[in-house]
């Protein structure tokens, strides 16, 4: 498994037009081709608040090539990226990394108390 780590940097006033496509459209196309997100976040206090970050899980290298080529050659996402962009640019940069586990990290697992 591995997990994708994607950073739009948005033009000033336009990353609520990007959060608007992806729960209009991005998610549902997504969900259609088995792309799996993990979560989005903003920056809340930090140098950019031009930034939507998000994460996606893989199970390789050749599934994320794959989908991510179907995902682009989508007609469905090819009109929404128009519609959304026909008052103009939204995105400034986009930065991937591809992340790989470590082998010493093992996620805590909180069990609440009853009352």
């Amino acid at each position: 498994m591995i997990h994708e780590m994607r950073i739009y940097t948005c033009l000033p006033g336009k990353l609520t037009a990007l959060q608007e496509r992806f729960e209009t459209a991005t998610l549902a196309i997504w969900d259609r081709l088995g792309i799996r997100p993990l979560g989005f976040w903003t920056t809340m206090i930090g140098p950019s608040s031009h930034d939507l970050i998000y994460f996606l899980e893989w199970q390789s290298l050749e599934e994320r090539e794959r989908k991510w080529a179907e995902f682009l050659a989508d007609p469905a996402w090819k009109e929404a990226k128009a519609k959304s962009e026909a008052p103009g640019q939204i995105v400034a940069n986009i930065a991937s990394s591809i992340l790989q586990p470590t082998g010493f990290f093992r996620p805590h697992i909180s069990v609440e108390a009853d009352g």
